[in-house]
């Protein structure tokens, strides 16, 4: 099975048609409504990036589901995977690490689970261009209708993110895909082993199912110089020590040794990688991606 190379994208549109032209075969935008870091808006960086793009994927890595009026989302990735011939791909998680964009939206955050899984059910259906009637734990609806429908016939996939048991289960459960982030290639490997195990349990076939991996991605000569721009992004983001869990959850170091560590994620089952770039030359490391590590067979 092949491995498909996507990144986090650039802000800047000459930059991503430039790493589309080199071979880049999805483009990701994430965000929060209300977080603590300046971040933008999933859903409008989404209708951005459409534009600056021709042939690849463009998803969201991640949109917090439960921020969400379903029937306002499902309408928006609707109309966005219209406007892109089916492109799009919807990926999600519950967040919860930003108090601040729950308050913002009235969303109690001990919900953010229910709501989530809830919100799966509800989107597919509205997705089918039909009127809905739902009358379930958090979201009530009758013969609320959403159309047109998408371009891809049911709707665009949704990938499940996450680190937990319970974003495991939910992917096993109710996703289209998985996609962990600050995972090292044997916990990923073991995920993988787990959303196979709930599924069988649950007999559901996992048939078309995405195992996405979402990587972190530090490069530098210096491999150390790598370790710090990791130490400091992470920390940035998080607003915690990180040092001591860098080296596992992230992908760092000089190009030769980052490559050898996207391999073994895909020994662990990853088909989809998703690069977001936090140190490093962009196309530099795109290039050597996809030139010299990609084509080779996974790790034996």
């Amino acid at each position: 099975m092949s491995t498909v190379l996507g990144f986090v994208a650039p802000t800047n549109g000459t930059m991503v048609r430039h790493l589309e032209n080199m071979g880049i075969s999805s483009f990701w935008v994430g965000g929060h409504v209300a977080s603590v870091n300046p971040s933008p808006e999933p859903v409008v960086w989404l209708a951005r990036l459409i534009e600056q793009t021709h042939v690849a994927t463009v998803g969201t890595a991640n949109l917090v589901l439960p921020l969400y009026p379903p029937a306002r989302l499902a309408k928006q990735i609707a109309d966005l995977d219209n406007a892109s011939g089916g492109r799009v791909v919807l990926g999600i998680g519950e967040g919860g690490e930003y108090e601040s964009d729950f308050a913002a939206v009235g969303v109690p955050r001990g919900q953010r689970g229910a709501r989530a899984d809830e919100g799966i059910d509800v989107l597919r259906r509205f997705w089918t261009g039909e009127p809905v009637v739902h009358h379930g734990r958090h979201f009530s609806f009758d013969g609320v209708r959403i159309h047109p429908a998408p371009a891809n016939p049911g709707g665009p996939p949704i990938v499940v993110s996450g680190r937990s048991e319970a974003a495991i289960r939910r992917a096993a459960f109710l996703g289209d895909g998985w996609m962990p982030y600050l995972y090292s290639p044997s916990r990923y490997a073991s995920s993988v082993q787990r959303v196979i195990e709930l599924a069988g349990e649950n007999g559901r076939s996992l048939d078309g199912f995405g195992w996405y991996a979402y990587l972190m991605v530090a490069v530098d000569p210096d491999a150390a110089a790598a370790t710090r721009g990791a130490t400091a992004f992470l920390g940035t983001t998080y607003r915690q020590d990180v040092s001591e869990m860098v080296d596992r959850v992230t992908v760092s170091g000089a190009i030769d040794d980052v490559g050898e560590r996207i391999a073994e994620f895909v020994e662990a089952g990853a088909r989809h990688l998703i690069v977001c770039p936090i140190h490093g030359d962009v196309p530099t490391m795109a290039g050597h991606l996809l030139e010299d590590v990609l084509p080779k067979p996974p790790i034996r």
